[in-house]
């Protein structure tokens, strides 16, 4: 209810949003966000003297409609990047200002001329202690009934991740995923499709696997993380983590677009991305937060773990996410 409340609270605050020293940030909720307004906004409403008002989740459909409709409540948004490259050809995002966003920094893996890094993650197989015996080695296992009995919790929407750990699961070699066999996959994920429960959610995957009702889990490591720091029995395979990162982009038509551009250069300020990484275990952006955390800091995050990590190719996921989209749904209606 306080969830709840506090989005309903944030919608009207962003409904009303209009004040040149006002902006608003909507991004995914729960620890992540949390993080983002600790680290990001309120160090930015303390310099600046601009309100930054918080809104979300993100919502693709909802963004698409507010610049379609020309009436836009939201000025910066965390978005997944193949998302950002797709809206970017689709004329639904402002161009960055780099005159007032540094970019010398900025790792250009993540930065386009209409969106900057936000985060970078990896997604990693998590589970609850409790409810396995024994220690899963890789996304093979996940697949493993008779050796890892129990439900295993994926992501719910078409997005990048699931298709690439089954098709891992099945023997793919990494530098072979792409273009995606989609066939093998759905073949791969009817093998399992009975003991599957889907999160829709950061928040609800890291329910989903503190509480045992899904012994394995996709999680986003950050999400990981948070659930080591308040102690839960969780354990964690790196082993082909999958890495992608978050942009923040502003929607084309932002009522306070300056600000907004504000906004994103303290954002991804080295400061500002080092207090976030330390928050939340995502990795940084900006090439030179590292030197601002602590060394065991810096030793937990997706970095640390490149031996076997695969990136996730968001340009084919932007050009391929909506054909992918319509399969993906239909199989999960049967």
């Amino acid at each position: 209810m306080k969830l709840i409340l506090t989005g309903i609270l944030a919608g009207l605050l962003a409904a009303t949003a209009a004040r040149a020293d006002e902006m608003v940030f909507t991004s995914w909720g729960g620890t992540t966000q949390e993080a983002q307004t600790k680290s990001w906004a309120a160090p930015f409403e303390a310099s600046s003297g601009i309100k930054v008002l918080q809104d979300g989740p993100t919502d693709y459909g909802k963004l698409k409609a507010m610049v379609e409709g020309g009436s836009v409540a939201w000025d910066v948004v965390d978005v997944e990047m193949d998302f950002a490259i797709k809206a970017a050809k689709d004329g639904l995002l402002e161009p960055i200002d780099f005159n007032v966003v540094p970019k010398a920094d900025l790792d250009p893996r993540f930065t386009t001329d209409h969106a900057v890094g936000s985060f970078y993650y990896s997604f990693v197989l998590a589970w609850n202690k409790g409810a396995v015996s024994g220690e899963p080695a890789g996304w093979a296992d996940m697949f493993d009934l008779a050796k890892f009995p129990g439900k295993r919790t994926f992501y719910k929407w078409s997005a990048p991740g699931v298709i690439e750990i089954a098709l891992l699961a099945d023997g793919v070699p990494a530098d072979n995923l792409y273009p995606l066999d989609l066939d093998r996959a759905f073949k791969k994920l009817d093998t399992i499709k009975s003991e599957i429960v889907w999160w829709d959610s950061g928040a609800q995957s890291q329910q989903l696997i503190a509480s045992g009702e899904a012994a394995f889990g996709q999680l986003w490591n950050g999400r990981v993380f948070a659930l080591e720091q308040e102690g839960a029995d969780v354990g964690a395979s790196w082993n082909q983590n999958l890495t992608a990162a978050d942009v923040l982009v502003i929607p084309k038509g932002s009522k306070n677009k300056v600000s907004a551009m504000k906004f994103l250069a303290a954002a991804t300020s080295p400061k500002s991305q080092a207090m976030f990484a330390e928050a939340s275990g995502y990795a940084p952006i900006n090439t030179a937060a590292k030197a601002e955390m602590p060394a065991d800091v810096v030793k937990s995050l997706p970095d640390a773990y490149v031996d076997g990590q695969i990136n996730l190719d968001m340009n084919y996921w932007a050009e391929n996410r909506d054909k992918i989209a319509e399969r993906w749904y239909a199989w999960q209606a049967k």
